[in-house]
């Protein structure tokens, strides 16, 4: 009897301190947490990754590594939540990456001509074809979201790339998704 109360009495102590651990705010993220949440959304594991490279800038990390099928870069921020994400697939053939993504910078510009157009396309139709509809699915599935969780949802196809442009607004920020057409993989995301 005595040797139960003990165990329960330190069962009890190690949950209250586990609880109280847990209200914590102040949650440190390693880089190697940021490392793990990069691999994790890009469904790679640690034998896979190969020229890994964590480089802590002010409000966020920039993550970097290759795989068999691309090469990948994520800013991650200190909180752990992906603010963006880059993939250049790799040619098995050719031996040489195609980009397929821009700079940050370029791409804010990008969305603002974008999402006045998808304004205007919206207008004139709301419907979307069965590839644009699974570009719209991947995109939503990637950041988390189902269509009714968004608004103002927009879908073109750049046949020069074949790559489609998803644009959605999600709680005031708008969206930005790029799509593989031929494989509906979402090359890279980002928010404005």
């Amino acid at each position: 009897m005595v040797k139960r109360r003990k165990r329960n009495s330190f069962i009890i102590l190690a949950s209250t301190l586990l609880l109280t651990g847990c209200g914590n705010s102040e949650l440190e993220i390693t880089q190697n947490d940021i490392l793990e949440v990069a691999r994790d959304d890009a469904n790679a594991t640690k034998k896979e990754c190969s020229n890994v490279s964590v480089q802590e800038e002010k409000k966020y990390y920039t993550v970097s590594f290759d795989t068999n099928t691309g090469s990948y870069e994520y800013k991650i921020g200190k909180d752990g939540i992906i603010q963006e994400r880059n993939y250049k697939k790799s040619n098995s053939e050719e031996k040489e990456k195609v980009s397929t993504s821009e700079p940050v910078e370029e791409k804010k510009e990008e969305t603002k001509v974008e999402t006045e157009t998808k304004k205007e396309e919206k207008k004139e139709s709301t419907s979307f074809d069965e590839n644009q509809q699974q570009a719209i699915n991947a995109a939503l599935a990637n950041a988390g979201l189902g269509q009714e969780d968004v608004t103002d949802i927009g879908c073109t196809l750049d046949e020069a790339t074949q790559q489609y442009t998803v644009t959605f607004t999600f709680q005031d920020i708008h969206n930005t998704a790029m799509v593989d057409a031929p494989t509906f993989t979402v090359l890279s995301s980002v928010q404005a």
